[in-house]
C-alpha cells in the first residue's frame, strides 16, 4: 500500500497521486473499521451459503457503504488464485474478477447513482439486463447508490423484480436516508446499519495511515481530526490529507489543524465558559474576539460551548466519564472541577440558551454579533437563582438576590427599574420580589393592612389592579413587606409581580408578593357584600322583596 518516497517527487508521481480516502479504501472485510457486527454477519452468511438476493446498506456519509457493496460483490464472485474457488468472505484480490471489480470495470457488476438517474426509464433500462445471465462472473450484481433518490414510479417498477429475482442476480442498495426508502422495498432486503466510527477508532486509523505515509502528526492534531470527522472515515482522511499537505513535510501541530478547521482552542473554550458562569462579560467578549481574529468561526465557538456544557452535564450524572483515556489531563481536571461547582439547573439553563443562540447565529447576517449577544445573555443569567432556590428563599421570608455581571455598566434611570433581585424572582412561578425604587419616586406611607393596599392602588388610579385585588384575591397572609394570596379564577397570572413592583416603588420598602395554591380568606368585595346583607335595614328589605340581590355598595354621601 505504500508508495515509493523520494526527496523530489517526479511529475509522473505527482500526477499519479491518490488522495488518502481512495488510497486507503478497505479491500477486505477485515479492514472495515468500526463495523464489527456487519462484518461478522456477512462473513457467517457467505461461509454458510445463506446469500440474500438483496442488501440494504444505510449509514451516514463516509462510513463505508459503497465500499462494503463492492466487497460483497468481490466476495460473491471471487474464484480464487486457481480459478476454482467459490464465494468467500476473504476474496483473494488477485483473480480476474477481484481485479476487475476493484478497478470498476467488471461487466457483470453494474453501479448506478440514483441521485442522477432517478426516473422509471433508468430503472427499466437497468431491469432489462436482469433476465440475461452474467457474461463471466458467478453473479450479476447491481449496486444502486443513494437509492432513496429514486422516484415513486421507479421504486414500483423495481418491486416485482426485487421480490423474485433470477438466481444469478444480486441487488445491493446504499442510502443515507433510510426513512425515505419505501417499506415495500425494505421488506425485500436484508438491512445493515453501518455505525458511526468512534473517535478513538478513527484516531488509531489515522495514526496508522500517517505512519504508512511517513508523515508526522501530533497526537492532539489527530484527536482534533477524529472529532471533526464526526464518525466518517472518509471525511477524516480528507482532513488528514489536507493537514499533511499544509505542513509541507514537517510535523503537523495541533494549532495548525485547529486553524485549518476554524476551531477555538479547547483551553480557551473552558476559559470562555468559566468567564460567563462568573458573570465576567468583558473577559468573555475578549476571548471571543481573540479567537475570531485567529480564524475561529463564531458559530463553531458556540458549538464548542454546547459540547462542553453537554460533557459537564454528563459528568454530573456519570462521573466515571472523566476516566476516558482520550481526554487530556488539563481537560479532565478542569472539567471535573467545573462539573462539581455548577449545578444541574445552571447547566441545563446554559444548554437551552446556547442551543437557541446557535440557531440565531446561523440565521444572523453577522454571526459574530449574534454570538456576542448570546454570551452577554448567558453571563447576565449565570447568577440568577434556580426556581427551587428562589421559592425556598421566599418561603423563608428572605430576599432573593443575584449578583450583576462584572462588566455590567450601571446607568441612572429617571423611572423605577427592576434590579437584579426583581429579575431573579421574576423567573420564579407564583412568586415575585419587587425592585428597589429610585430616589426620585415619592415614598408613600406603609400600608398596615390588605385593605389599605387596595386603597393605595385606588389612590394611584390603578383601576384594573385595584379591582382584581378587591374582587379576585383570597388573602392568606399579610405582614409588613409580605403578602401571600390565592388568586381567583379571573385574576391575571402576573398579578403578584405587578403588585410587588408597584408597592416597592411607592413605599420605598421591598415587598415580597407570593401566590399560594390553597386556602385564603374571602375576597374583600364578598366580605363587604356579606356585611351589607347583615345590616338590619338591608336584611329587612331583602326579606320584603324575595329574589332581590345586593349588586354594589356605595358610600352614603353618593
Amino acid at each position: 500500500m505504500d508508495q515509493p518516497v523520494t526527496d523530489k517527487p517526479s511529475t509522473d508521481s505527482a500526477a499519479e497521486y491518490q488522495v488518502l480516502a481512495r488510497k486507503y479504501r478497505p479491500t477486505t472485510f477485515g479492514q472495515l473499521v468500526g463495523q464489527d457486527a456487519l462484518v461478522r454477519t456477512l462473513t457467517n452468511a457467505i461461509t454458510s451459503g445463506r446469500l440474500a438476493h438483496g442488501y440494504m446498506l444505510t449509514g451516514v456519509r463516509g462510513v463505508g457503504k459503497t465500499t462494503t457493496a463492492r466487497l460483497i460483490a468481490r466476495a460473491l464472485n471471487c474464484v480464487g488464485v486457481d480459478g476454482k474457488g467459490g464465494p468467500t468472505p476473504t476474496p483473494c484480490g488477485t483473480c480476474v474478477h477481484c481485479t476487475a471489480i476493484s478497478e470498476d470495470r467488471h461487466v457483470d457488476v453494474l453501479e448506478m447513482d440514483a441521485a442522477s438517474r432517478t426516473g422509471i426509464d433508468d430503472i427499466r433500462e437497468l431491469l432489462e439486463g436482469v433476465r440475461y445471465r452474467p457474461v463471466s462472473a458467478r453473479f450479476k450484481i447491481y449496486i444502486v447508490d443513494e437509492v432513496h433518490m429514486l422516484s415513486e414510479k421507479a421504486f414500483n417498477a423495481l418491486l416485482k423484480t426485487l421480490e423474485e429475482p433470477p438466481e444469478h442476480v444480486k441487488f445491493i442498495f446504499a442510502t443515507t436516508e433510510i426513512r425515505k426508502v419505501p417499506v415495500t422495498v425494505l421488506s425485500r432486503c436484508q438491512r445493515f446499519d453501518l455505525r458511526r466510527i468512534e473517535s478513538a477508532t478513527l484516531q488509531k486509523l489515522f495514526a496508522e495511515v500517517t505512519k504508512q505515509e511517513r508523515a508526522s502528526v501530533d497526537e492532539g492534531a489527530l484527536a482534533l481530526i477524529a472529532r471533526a470527522a464526526d464518525g466518517s472515515a472518509r471525511d477524516g482522511l480528507s482532513i488528514l490529507d489536507q493537514a499533511i499537505s499544509q505542513a509541507a513535510g514537517k510535523t503537523v501541530p495541533e494549532s495548525a489543524v485547529r486553524d485549518m478547521l476554524g476551531l477555538a482552542d479547547r483551553a480557551l473554550v473552558f476559559d470562555l465558559l468559566e468567564s460567563m458562569m462568573t458573570g465576567d462579560v468583558k473577559t468573555a467578549l475578549d476571548i471571543l474576539a481573540n479567537q475570531y481574529a485567529a480564524g475561529a468561526s463564531p458559530v463553531v465557538v458556540l458549538q464548542d460551548l454546547l459540547e462542553l456544557v453537554h460533557w459537564l452535564t454528563r459528568l454530573k450524572v456519570a462521573p466515571d466519564g472523566a476516566a476516558d483515556p482520550a481526554l487530556a489531563e488539563n481537560e479532565r481536571t478542569r472539567g471535573v472541577a467545573m462539573s462539581e461547582k455548577l449545578t444541574m439547573a445552571v447547566l441545563t439553563r446554559a444548554w437551552q440558551m446556547l442551543l437557541k443562540g446557535l440557531s440565531e447565529a446561523r440565521a444572523a447576517p453577522m454571526p459574530l454579533q449574534a454570538v456576542e449577544m448570546v454570551l452577554v445573555r448567558l453571563a447576565y443569567a449565570a447568577d440568577l437563582p434556580t426556581p427551587a432556590d428562589a421559592v425556598k428563599a421566599l418561603e423563608s421570608g428572605g430576599a432573593v438576590a443575584a449578583r450583576a455581571p462584572a462588566a455590567a455598566p450601571v446607568r441612572p434611570s429617571p423611572r423605577p427599574s427592576m434590579t437584579a433581585t426583581a429579575v431573579a424572582t421574576d423567573h420564579v412561578p407564583h412568586a415575585v420580589a419587587a425592585p428597589q425604587p429610585t430616589a426620585e419616586v415619592q415614598v408613600q406611607p406603609q400600608p398596615q393592612s390588605f385593605a389599605e393596599v387596595v386603597k393605595l392602588f385606588v389612590a394611584k388610579r390603578e383601576a384594573v389592579l385595584s379591582t382584581h385585588l378587591h374582587r379576585n384575591v383570597h388573602l392568606v397572609r399579610f405582614e409588613q413587606g409580605l403578602i401571600e394570596f390565592k388568586p381567583g379564577r379571573l385574576a391575571p397570572s402576573d398579578l403578584a409581580g405587578q403588585v410587588g413592583k408597584m408597592l416597592t416603588a411607592w413605599t420605598g420598602q421591598r415587598w415580597v408578593v407570593s401566590v399560594a395554591n390553597a386556602g385564603g380568606a374571602t375576597p374583600l368585595y364578598d366580605q363587604e357584600i356579606d356585611a351589607a346583607k347583615a345590616d338590619p335595614l338591608v336584611k329587612s328589605i331583602l326579606e320584603a322583596f324575595p329574589g332581590a340581590v345586593v349588586e354594589a355598595i356605595k358610600p352614603a354621601d353618593k
